[in-house]
């Protein structure tokens, strides 16, 4: 069966896109710790962060990387976090994190943004790339 984030890759469930590779997909978060939240996925369907092939593992951490500078450009705060945690999606997937403060990194607390505000920040995030 497959993931939700498979599904958003594959569009049956809509998402704020931000980018995509061959390899990788980015879109906001829609439950986000705080404006901005992003997701970096793989296409490729694998669980766990360290069953990923050493290529793709590296490529993940690059793209993220420059998804995170983009971010950081679009997107005022102190710095961008980056999390894997992977315990709700069965599918790999990088949290990139704009922080002003450390009750941002928790994943107990949540930002409620309108549609119009998703689809702006996402075009301004791409628009750094």
């Amino acid at each position: 069966m497959s993931s939700i984030f498979t599904k958003i890759i594959s569009g049956e469930i809509p998402s704020y896109k931000i980018a995509e590779n061959e390899d990788f997909f980015v879109f906001l978060d829609i439950n986000p710790n705080a404006v901005g939240h992003t997701l970096v996925v793989p296409k490729k369907e694998v669980n766990r962060l360290f069953e990923l092939d050493d290529a793709t593992y590296a490529s993940l951490m690059l793209y993220s990387k420059k998804i995170a500078v983009a971010l950081e450009k679009a997107v005022a705060c102190k710095r961008i976090g980056m999390t894997v945690i992977g315990l709700e999606v069965p599918h790999v997937h990088v949290h990139l994190i704009p922080l002003n403060g450390m009750e941002d990194a928790t994943f107990g607390k949540k930002v409620s943004l309108e549609p119009a505000e998703f689809e702006a920040l996402a075009a301004k995030v791409a628009s750094f790339l």
